[in-house]
């Protein structure tokens, strides 16, 4: 199984925001945000501090995908 951060990257079209709007909100690094691009594993605190920039859910920004 993989995990997609489509829908973290849906989110900011339908919020009007870009990647570097998204790492100044939720406080966390260029890297970090690389390493979702990729669909590479992050940190949950990562995740949890870029649910509070957005006011959504963990399911409302990844999902996990069968191969």
């Amino acid at each position: 199984m993989a995990i997609s951060y489509k829908k973290l990257w849906k989110l900011l079209i339908d919020k009007d925001m870009k990647k570097k709007d998204l790492q100044k909100a939720a406080g966390i690094s260029s890297a970090s945000i690389t390493k979702l691009a990729k669909n590479e594993n992050v940190n949950t605190e990562i995740l949890q501090k870029i649910c509070m920039a957005l006011d959504c859910d963990i399911a409302d920004i990844m999902e996990m995908i069968t191969d």
